[in-house]
């Protein structure tokens, strides 16, 4: 129940303000509605699954143990790994929110007490705050495991990707579902792999993603922050 809450589009940690990358793909003319799952599926794939669904695996391990030294050393890492200032600044204004407002929503329980003391870090700036690892520590403490941790927020960068094809007229309603469905086995494959990867191996590879993002950084219109 808990994942359920905190991966739906409804919670406001701040997924609604991002694209993800594909409003610069969509400047650039580079996607249309039937690239939508595709360009979802790569950046899962190649970007999302390496990055942030591994720093979340690897620091919803170290939060159950309550290691929060080593929950520090994975938000550095996976801050580090993004090479862009606009995917940097949304990551650790998302996961800011969240930790802010998943302390308050969970209370002064013993489940709230993870939470806690990682949002007293990021307030005193002694770690960033990213919305990966944010997310890894709120599901630690509500009980939810691993996997289960990383397909849910892969799932809500999903439906945050969706909804962005959806304001950029990139898709309509029904097409977005059929997507959401269909990406399923790709969330599927990409949190069991993030589970068994190493976090040294945090970062990965999609230079055009890259590109279009820097580009995105100077447009000047912008309807979404990333």
């Amino acid at each position: 129940m808990a994942s359920l809450q905190f991966s739906d589009s409804a919670f406001p940690s701040g997924f609604y303000t991002m694209s993800h990358g594909l409003e610069g793909f969509s400047q650039a003319r580079l996607v249309g509605q039937d690239g939508v799952h595709g360009l979802l599926a790569d950046l899962l794939v190649h970007s999302v699954g390496p990055g942030d669904a591994t720093a979340l695996a690897g620091a919803h391990r170290a939060a159950a143990a309550s290691d929060w030294d080593e929950v520090e050393q994975i938000d550095h890492r996976l801050f580090a790994s993004k090479l862009n200032a606009e995917m940097r600044t949304a990551s650790v204004r998302s996961g800011h929110q969240l930790a802010d407002l998943a302390a308050e929503v969970l209370g002064a329980g013993g489940d709230a007490a993870g939470v806690a003391e990682y949002a007293r870090r990021v307030k005193a700036r002694t770690t960033p705050g990213c919305q990966p690892v944010a997310t890894a520590v709120v599901y630690a403490a509500c009980g939810v495991e691993t996997e289960a941790a990383v397909a849910s927020d892969l799932f809500a960068f999903s439906v945050s990707f969706v909804g962005a094809a959806l304001r950029l007229r990139l898709t309509d309603h029904r097409h977005a579902q059929v997507v959401l469905y269909e990406i399923g086995t790709v969330i599927e494959q990409v949190a069991a792999d993030a589970a068994r990867r190493d976090i040294a191996d945090i970062g990965g590879c999609a230079p055009v993603a890259d590109i279009m993002s820097a580009q995105h950084e100077r447009a000047e219109a912008r309807l979404f922050a990333s």
